[in-house]
């Protein structure tokens, strides 16, 4: 059975692989290893080759070391990144599991955050809250055009010196008994 794109990028483990890959910005099987120590290695490689089959990994260098190819991994131009056209086969069932798998990944990032030693939400500018919303999709989407655009000019910034690595999560759902046109 083939496997859609949203099923290999929905997997526990290849989630953890593309997660780290894109922190990181590129990395080697080895280091993958030493960042995913719950992974066991040979899990590790099988999922590496299977995102790389699928061309959501690239193979963006490699150098010999001790006779052994090492190769160098990173986001593929397609990126893990799910479209429209990726989720029109998907069926009830499977937005519940990729949901879940979304819901789940948000809360091992909190639950790592909280571990640090010294956490302060407001200082580190965590937050988390759910706004109700009375808007047509025309007010919808002239709330979001900006948001979009500044967050599509963030996405190019580079790793550096002040720069904290921030997840943005969002979730829009209408609620299932809203009020619809020519009521």
């Amino acid at each position: 059975m083939k496997k859609n794109k949203a099923d290999l990028i929905l997997h526990p483990v290849r989630l953890k692989i593309i997660l780290t890959v894109m922190r990181q910005q590129r990395a080697t099987a080895l280091q993958l290893n030493e960042l995913l120590p719950e992974v066991p290695q040979a899990t590790l490689y099988r999922h590496i080759n299977k995102l790389t089959e699928a061309n959501l990994l690239a193979i963006v260098e490699q150098y010999q070391v001790r006779g052994v190819i090492e190769k160098v991994y990173a986001l593929s131009d397609e990126g893990a990144h799910l479209t429209q056209a990726d989720l029109e086969e998907a069926t009830k069932d499977d937005h519940m599991r990729y949901f879940t798998t979304f819901v789940s990944s948000l809360m091992n990032d909190f639950s790592q955050y909280l571990e640090q030693p010294d956490i302060n939400l407001e200082r580190d500018r965590v937050g988390y809250r759910q706004l109700a919303l009375y808007l047509s999709d025309d007010e919808l989407d002239e709330v979001m055009a900006p948001f979009r655009e500044a967050v599509m000019k963030a996405m190019q910034n580079s790793p550096a010196q002040g720069r904290r690595r921030r997840n943005l999560s969002f979730v829009i759902i209408p609620e299932a008994d809203t009020i619809s046109e020519g009521e």
